[in-house]
């Protein structure tokens, strides 16, 4: 299963984000949507799984909740839109990642790409960065994996240009 992960678009999102997500089964936006038709053109692209960030309305709220937990090809996600980094987790998400740590946890809002394997919880962490227009970030990225036989496999980052 090919999965393509994106977050903080702000309201903006790049056509190129279809060329490269083209042969995913799903793709997972971890918040900071900014605008619904974001993910209504996504939903009509691939399935979409999909939290709501900080600068979402309430048409946004309504349809995705602030955490979602699942398990895809036997390995455990739990994807929210502030969850601050390894070691140094968000106050809202602290008790849950540490009390019931999920294989990987995915969140967005810092603009900042990281992977990085949670030793302490046995969890990796990914921040896809952020594709939109909107923040301080100078590159906009995405990342694309596969979940092969209850592991994530041939992960990469993609680089979509200048956020200008």
């Amino acid at each position: 299963m090919k999965i393509g992960i994106l977050s903080d678009t702000h309201g903006y999102l790049d056509d190129k984000i279809f060329d490269y997500f083209k042969d995913c089964d799903e793709i997972w936006h971890a918040g900071d949507i900014g605008d619904i038709a974001v993910t209504d053109k996504i939903k009509a692209f691939k399935k979409l799984r999909a939290v709501h960030g900080n600068i979402d309305g309430g048409e946004i709220r309504k349809e995705f909740k602030e955490t979602i937990r699942f398990t895809l090809g036997g390995v455990h996600f739990l994807m929210t839109h502030i969850g601050g980094k390894p070691y140094v987790y968000s106050k809202n998400i602290k008790d849950e990642i540490t009390n019931n740590p999920p294989d990987v946890f995915i969140c967005g809002h810092s603009h900042i790409l990281k992977v990085q394997y949670d030793k302490r919880i046995n969890t990796l962490y990914i921040n896809p960065g952020a594709c939109g227009k909107h923040g301080f970030h100078k590159v906009r990225t995405i990342i694309r994996l596969e979940i092969k036989n209850r592991r994530l496999e041939n992960m990469e980052v993609i680089e979509l240009g200048k956020r200008a």
